[in-house]
Parts: C-alpha cells; structure tokens; sequence
C-alpha cells in the first residue's frame, strides 16, 4: 500500500536467530517468513562458527508484523538456547528482531510497528521481549548492546531485577527461548573484515581502536595496568576512531582467519569505505595485513555506489559511470569476494527487492530491439513520450561518454576532476530520463485506468472526472520533467563540445541533437495532453513552460552544433 505520494510503504526485518547449523531449522523457520504472501525474504546468511543466522525481509508494515511473529514461533518452537554456543553476543532463540524503515515509512512509524509486533511477540508466543534503539521504552535501553549484557547465561539474574524487567511477555526466565530484543534503527550494515592473523587477541585489539567506545584506559601498561577511574569511581574509556561503530575481534574456524566484526549503526556518519580504510590504517600500524571483508545480510545500493567512487577518485578517475562499474570498483577495493561470490542482487537491498518483482512488464529493462518492436506494434504504448525520453537519456549518455574519455585522456591528468564533474551531471540526467521511459507509459496506461471507471450515477461521474483530471496532470508533468532534464542534459553535451576530448567532439554534436529531439518530442505530449485539463490557468501554465523550454533546447543545439564544427 502506498502513502499519499505514491510511495509504497516498506519495512525491512532483519531478524537475527540463534541457529546457524542446522539447515532444517534455518529453512523451517525461512519458510515461515515466506508463507505470509506479499512479503519477500532477500537473505538469509547463516555462520557456522557463531551459530547464528540472519534473515532479511520486506513488505508492507502489517505483513511484516505477521512474518516476524511467525519466524519468532517457529524458533521458540525448534531452537533450545541451553545447547547453544557459538562466538556471537546472544541471550535468545530469536535474538534480536529490528524493523528498518525502506520506503514511504519514518523512523517514528517504524517504532511505532516494532513496539505492536513486541506486543504480539510476547502475548501470542509467549518470547520474553525488551524494546531497544528508536522503541526502547527507557533511554537506558535503547543501546543493544546493554540490553544484551550478561547474555543468555546471565538472563535469569537480569530478569529478578525490577530494573529490567520485561517489555512484553513472560517475567519468569524461560530457559528454551531466552529473550528476544525489538527495536526499529536506520539501515545497519553488518560487516566483517578479514585479517591475515589468527589471533583474536590482536584482531580485537585492532577493533577496539576503531569502535565509538574505545577501551578502558589504564595506568602505565595498556594491557596489565590498572584501570584508570573519574571521580565517580567509574572507568575512563579512551574513544575509537569510528563513530557510529560497534566492533569486536573474533576467530573463525571455518575461514581459519580472524575478523574484526562491526556493526555500522549509521553509514552517513561512518561509511562502509571509510570503516575499511580505517581498519586498513590500524591493523598495519600493528603489523597485521587487511585481506578482504565480508557483508552479513544486504546493504543499501547508495552505500556500495559512494564506496565505488571513493576508491575511482583515490585512482584520480572518472566517477561518472555507471552503477554497475562502481559496485564493481566497490566489490573490488573492499575484497568482498574473498571469503564466497558478491552478488549485488542478492546483497545489495534495492536489487534484491527488484529481482523478486515482476520487472519483465519495463520498457526500460528490455532489450534495444525488443523496445523499439513493443514501439512498432499495434499497442498504443509505448509511443512518442517514452521514445522522447529514451533519446533524452541517449543524448546524456554521450554527453557523459565524451566526459569520461576525456577525464581519462593521456595528458590531462591534471583535469580529471573536472572532466568527472561533468560526468557525474551527466549520468544524473540520463539516469532520471531512463526513469521516466516508464513514467510516460504508466502515465498514459493511468488515463485510459481512469476514463475506464463506472460513470452510471453522478457521484461515480465526479469521481470518474477526478480521477482523470488527476492522471491528466500526471501526463503533463512527466514530459515537462522530460524537457527539463533533456536541457540540463546539454550543459554537460555543450561543455564537452567546448573543451572536452578532440576526438569525441561529434559525439557531441549527436548528443546535441538527440536531447533537442527529446524536448521536441516531449513538447508535443505536453500540448496533446493539456487539452484534456481543465483547469485554464494551469494548463496555461504548463504550455509556457513547455514553449520556454523548446525555444531554449533549439537555441542550444544550434549553439553546441556551430563548436562542433569549429572543432571538426
């Protein structure tokens, strides 16, 4: 269900469970998330050395709700926390269950459902549940780690304290299931990075110099000497590197190396290249060597892009490519793929939700051939809009081609960053214009949905009119939003028309011209469009603005063609 920009309402759930051995559980209890329909189960990551397995799903907040509640029985039900062990914190079968806000829902909301779904868990399953992060009911739970602390071993004793006494569910320690921690938080990325050691000692050493809390300082020697305290009596800690970074040294069998383990709470504050760059700096200042890293569940697309860019411009290169060249720089320079294969639509969480989707009904993921075909049929869609914003997004990409070339051209070192600049502005505007292929059809496939609706009573007629009024809006902004990035498309075309690589000046001059093509062609659907509005005023507005923007698109070719051929 979407809200009221059209946005679908998701959350995430990224349940972590007590079990990463057993494969007949794990899939028991993955089927459970899979049997409430119109939810999608992206990952499911178990660890056999810490016997721990994470699972991560999305869908609309209800079902959500309905998934979590399931898994957290099926776990009550097949996971015995008295036989369990493994080198991960834990107190519970289902350990820690946070819904993370993906789209049309806030943070606050997103608290509010995690807060409903630790109700159900401790009412209808009987789990033990205390509320952490953005649903924590007191501030001196909102940190996991401290509502984790004593693990399960020291859940019993916790739980005779008044002081933390249960959210929801049972008040009596229950031995089988252990407690489970609810909470809502922003993205958190898990993330391993591998050492060339085995010793836990030095891999820990190593994250408590980058994790926000530090290590206790002490008098004179750092490992034996006595811990140093405030005037409170409390321990002085000496900070990390890291904000916004939870982090442990652990040894893996199975992979015979250590790693140091961490929880990136807030990847705007520390992001993921950042933390590696970091752990890089600090292992060798103690002789150790970084090998690689690991991703446990997925990560957000902007995430791997932003890390793609940041190891381009190490290398003085272009960052104006194309999102699958920049995860493929990110995968590269953080070694994700020592330790198994990195498969972006498994791991990366807007792909994953694609790749479960129905994606064969977009223009925009098909073929060349197979758009240009579905254009020549017999079907009224797509027509001249989709096609007007296809050779929007071709004129941006030659622009951006001729950027690149030249920000990689012998000699001009020196004017790389510029060059990328240019290439950036470039794959923004023929990223948005590949969007908008699809936006004009659906735009169209909205009008003819509307005129299509009963009209045998007076209110079906008002209701009838303004759903068609509404779509007709629709139909004129999508090829005005055409018009407007196919222009700021030949900034980047004329710029490199202007001083970019000699040798690529006529592509150029073909950008030029397809983007003067898309503003064109979009002018005539804005035109064809607007006499089905009703509203004067702003149909009026909508053709000045149109009129504006083709006079600008033909002034500018012309412009851009005459340094073509200056250049030629």
């Amino acid at each position: 269900m979407a809200n009221g920009t059209g946005v679908p309402r998701l959350i995430a759930c990224v349940p972590n469970f007590s079990e990463g051995r057993d494969q007949a559980v794990i899939e028991a209890i993955a089927a459970s998330i899979e049997a409430v329909d119109g939810v999608q189960l992206l990952d499911v990551d178990p660890g056999a050395a810490t016997n721990r397995t994470v699972m991560t799903f999305v869908g609309p907040p209800a079902l959500v709700i309905e998934a979590a509640v399931g898994a957290g029985r099926k776990a009550a039900e097949l996971i015995d926390m008295e036989a369990h062990s493994g080198e991960h914190p834990r107190f519970g079968a289902m350990d820690v269950c946070p819904l993370v806000p993906v789209s049309g829902v806030t943070l606050d909301e997103a608290a509010d459902y995690a807060q409903e779904l630790g109700r159900r868990l401790g009412d209808d399953v009987g789990l033990t549940v205390y509320l952490y992060e953005a649903a924590a009911s007191t501030p001196d739970r909102r940190n996991l780690a401290e509502v984790r602390s004593g693990e399960y071993e020291g859940l019993a004793a916790k739980m005779a304290d008044p002081a933390w006494a249960p959210d929801f569910g049972p008040v009596e320690f229950n031995p089988r299931s252990g407690g489970t921690a609810v909470g809502a938080r922003g993205f958190l990325v898990a993330y391993n990075i591998n050492l060339n050691t085995t010793s836990t000692r030095r891999a820990n050493a190593i994250a408590f110099d980058v994790r926000e809390r530090g290590r206790i300082k002490r008098i004179g020697d750092p490992l034996t000497g006595e811990i140093e305290r405030d005037e409170d009596g409390e321990p002085v800690w000496i900070p990390g590197t890291l904000p916004g970074v939870k982090a442990i040294g652990w040894f893996i069998e199975e992979y015979g190396v250590a790693q140091i383990s961490m929880n990136l709470t807030d990847i705007e504050v520390t992001p993921v290249h950042v933390a590696f760059d970091e752990v890089v700096a600090r292992a060798d200042a103690r002789g150790v060597r970084v090998t690689g890293s690991e991703l446990v569940g997925l990560i957000p697309l902007q995430a791997m892009l932003d890390a793609g860019r940041h190891y381009l411009r190490k290398q003085r290169r272009s960052t104006g490519v194309s999102d699958t060249e920049l995860i493929m720089i990110a995968v590269r320079s953080l070694g994700l793929e020592e330790l198994g294969a990195f498969d972006p639509n498994e791991k990366i969480i807007e792909y994953a939700i694609a790749a479960r989707s129905d994606r064969s009904v977009l223009l925009v993921d098909r073929t060349v051939r197979s758009f240009v075909e579905e254009t020549a049929s017999e079907s009224v869609a797509p027509g001249g809009g989709s096609a007007s914003a296809a050779a929007g997004a071709l004129g941006a990409a030659l622009g951006t081609m001729v950027a690149n070339l030249s920000a990689h051209k012998r000699g001009w070192d020196d004017r790389w960053e510029e060059f990328s600049g240019w290439a950036e502005r470039g794959k923004a505007c023929h990223d948005e214009l590949l969007g908008l292929i699809d936006a004009d059809t659906d735009a169209f496939h909205e009008i003819m949905s509307a005129h299509r609706l009963p009209a045998a009573t007076d209110e079906e007629r008002a209701v009838r009119e303004q759903a068609i009024q509404e779509a007709t809006r629709t139909a004129i902004e999508v090829p005005l939003r055409v018009m407007e990035v196919s222009l700021a498309a030949m900034d980047v075309v004329e710029a490199m028309a202007e001083i970019g690589n000699p040798a690529s000046v006529s592509d150029a001059g073909v950008g030029a011209v397809c983007a003067r093509a898309a503003v064109l062609g979009a002018h005539l659907n804005v035109r064809i469009n607007a006499g089905d509005l009703a509203d004067d005023e702003a149909r009026e507005v909508a053709l000045a603005r149109a009129d504006e923007l083709r006079r600008a698109a033909i002034e500018r070719e012309a412009e851009i063609l005459d340094l073509v051929s200056e250049r030629l």
